[in-house]
């Protein structure tokens, strides 16, 4: 049975969707934007985007009761992939910064986001 996550620490979902879901042994979450829940706000510069969907996603697994060290695989969109080392050195960077392997990862260029951000993420997490 799955229930749904929420959390005031996250962008409230902008469509028929919910931040993210718990399975029970596992969490997904909906892909994240660069939004300040607290504000609305959106970094212009990519890496501070990059670093505050890694954020949002953070939240909804924490929400679950799980951690950034139990994120087993992301999917990274991005509006332009010249942008990949930039985003790659924040995203080892937040990693690093919680003590937390890294997980499997896909990375792609996208035509267009929400909102007409530079990045999207997304999560699963595993309860071992």
């Amino acid at each position: 049975m799955s229930r749904s996550i929420h959390t005031e620490n996250a962008p409230a979902a902008i469509g028929p969707y919910v931040q993210g879901v718990d399975l029970g042994s596992m969490v997904m979450t909906s892909g994240q934007i660069p939004v300040d829940p607290k504000t609305g706000a959106i970094p212009e510069e990519v890496t501070a985007q990059a670093r505050q969907s890694l954020e949002n996603v953070k939240a909804i697994i924490e929400q679950s009761g799980l951690k950034v060290a139990d994120i087993v695989k992301t999917t990274v969109f991005v509006k332009d992939l010249n942008d990949f080392a930039a985003v790659n050195a924040t995203y080892e960077a937040f990693f690093a910064e919680h003590n937390a392997p890294f997980p499997a990862r896909s990375c792609v260029e996208v035509a267009r986001l929400p909102k007409d951000v530079k990045i999207e993420i997304e999560a699963i997490a595993v309860r071992g």
